[in-house]
């Protein structure tokens, strides 16, 4: 019974093979790249970091135009500098149009006239697609330290028409081990 029905599979395969348009092949086709060893690991988990930042009023950004920043961390392990001894890190997403460097809202939030800007502890900014300063790492584990902040859009805040709801942006970040 197996015996037939391999049969009947293998025929039927041979069947959908004779059906199939005739195949060109092309020989202009080459790839490129480096197999490069990464200085360290991210922690599971910290690959997708959610970061929950707390409600804010617009009153409070019509007084001081941003939030203060709430700090999230990225964990490191296994470092090894003989690989490499020092991390930058560079964020993307997409950029608000009217705050240059900070992450722009995902479609579908509910309020308006804000972004969300990345910063150092020491409050330097990190704006979006430019390349932090180095940060030197030491073997085992290590820890970048940042902020998120909300801040409102210029006239948004001259014209009080920052809009309620809820509110997310996404962004993706490279680390450089050069």
């Amino acid at each position: 019974m197996r015996h037939q029905m391999l049969e009947k599979a293998g025929l039927a395969l041979l069947l959908a093979c004779g059906l199939l348009p005739a195949a060109q092949a092309a020989d202009n086709l080459s790839f490129k790249g480096n197999l490069v060893e990464e200085a360290c690991t991210i922690r599971p988990g910290d690959e997708a970091i959610t970061l929950e930042l707390w409600d804010l009023t617009s009153k409070y950004l019509y007084l001081n135009t941003r939030s203060v920043g709430k700090g999230f961390r990225l964990h490191l392990e296994d470092c090894d500098t003989s690989v490499g001894n020092t991390v930058t890190i560079t964020f993307g997403g997409r950029e608000n149009r009217e705050l240059p460097g900070l992450l722009a809202l995902d479609s579908g939030s509910g309020a308006s006239g804000i972004g969300v800007g990345l910063e150092t502890p020491s409050s330097k900014p990190l704006p979006l697609n430019a390349t932090s300063d180095e940060q030197v790492l030491t073997n085992g584990a290590n820890v970048i330290e940042l902020k998120a902040y909300v801040q409102g859009e210029p006239k948004a805040i001259s014209d009080q028409t920052i809009g309620h709801g809820a509110y997310t942006v996404t962004s993706t970040f490279t680390l450089d081990y050069p």
